[in-house]
């Protein structure tokens, strides 16, 4: 009964000091309960290590992978459009090249009436 009743002194005793200590002490207490979980139970935590760590790592690759072909899109975007540019300039010289050539060399109209 009277280590009943020392466990409940403890319990109140850190429950009071919980709500003085705010934020910060109630992460400090988290982060102890969490270390003695730890270096009890180091065989589920090692597998929390590998599994989440695997996912975080699986998650990278497959980011950058994305990164890489978004960049190489961004290239051959930038190289299509060039040419496309290119194109229409050379088809608009072309194009007034031509009219202009052809209205050089066009016949005037030939009268019938002037014959």
């Amino acid at each position: 009964m009277g280590s009943q009743q020392k466990g409940e002194e403890e319990q109140q005793l850190a429950t009071s000091s919980n709500d003085h200590k705010g934020w910060n002490g109630m992460l400090v207490d988290k982060y102890r309960q969490a270390k003695e979980h730890a270096e009890t139970y180091p065989y589920v935590w090692a597998s929390y290590i590998v599994v989440y760590g695997g996912f975080a790592l699986w998650t990278t690759y497959r980011w950058r992978k994305l990164r890489k072909t978004e960049d190489r899109i961004r290239v051959l975007q930038e190289r299509l459009r060039k040419l496309v540019e290119a194109e229409e300039s050379s088809a608009s010289g072309a194009a007034s090249s031509a009219s202009s050539s052809s209205a050089k060399n066009a016949r005037p109209p030939v009268d019938k009436a002037s014959k």
